[in-house]
């Protein structure tokens, strides 16, 4: 996994919650699950890079 793809990941899933918490304190449960969803994204991301660094082992 390429430091890039890393840190995108990462900022995936830091945005996700920050946008989680803000939906929660705001009760805007639009907000919180854009959160949730760019968590997931995050995660997925994250996943995908490890699968690619698997196979060029």
């Amino acid at each position: 996994m390429s430091a890039q793809d890393k840190i995108k990941a990462a900022a995936d899933k830091v945005a996700g919650k920050a946008k989680e918490a803000a939906g929660h304190v705001s009760d805007n449960d639009k907000l919180v699950a854009e959160g949730k969803a760019d968590q997931a994204k995050g995660d997925i991301r994250k996943t995908a890079e490890d699968v690619k660094d698997t196979f060029k082992k």
